[in-house]
């Protein structure tokens, strides 16, 4: 009798000590965290149950979450702002995420603390996009996309709207303005 409870208990504890345990700041293709692609905005509230949630655009009557919303933690720092594809359909589905919490990473350790250099050193740079104040930065085979001040830039390509800013112009040590994930859910 003490055998098998003995066994039983060891067998239960490699069980629990094999269990895949996910990491919520875990940053893939496919999901951040607890969300997925797939995941609607109606299932926001029961996903962060145990957080804060802000609805930016508040719909008059709605029937759930509905538009862009803010997640903190409860704690009170901010860990996303989730937006939609339709803002008035609580079972649209999340396109764009903004990441304002270092702890988000991807399996290669890219988070908002990151640098330029992090970036070279562990992804392929598919393109790099000018706008007035920022530049945009996309990662090949990736959903990230990442916006560097043009602060951060050598001063002779500031100032210049019209000048093409190649990867290689981008310092090593450039932070991250924005770090953002976009989910293309026509594709899929």
């Amino acid at each position: 009798m003490k055998k098998t409870i003995v066994l039983g208990a060891i067998t239960a504890l490699l069980f629990t000590q094999c269990g895949t345990d996910s990491d919520p700041y875990l940053i893939t293709d496919s999901s951040i965290g607890p969300l997925t692609k797939k995941v609607q905005m109606k299932q926001i509230d029961s996903i962060y149950a145990e957080d804060s949630i802000v609805k930016l655009n508040p719909i008059e009557n709605a029937l759930g979450t509905q538009g862009e919303v803010e997640i903190y933690e409860k704690g009170g720092n901010k860990l996303l702002l989730l937006s939609p594809e339709d803002e008035s359909d609580p079972n649209a589905l999340i396109t764009n995420i903004q990441v304002f919490d270092e702890r988000y990473k991807t399996e290669k350790g890219l988070h908002l603390g990151s640098t330029f250099k992090d970036v070279k050193a562990n992804y392929t740079i598919d393109g790099v996009e000018s706008t007035i104040n920022s530049i945009v930065v996309f990662l090949k085979d990736s959903n990230i996309y990442l916006t560097i001040s043009k602060k951060e830039l050598p001063e002779n390509l500031r100032y210049d709207p019209s000048a093409t800013i190649e990867a290689t112009q981008i310092p090593d040590d450039a932070t991250f303005k924005y770090f953002m994930i976009g989910w293309d859910q026509e594709l899929e």
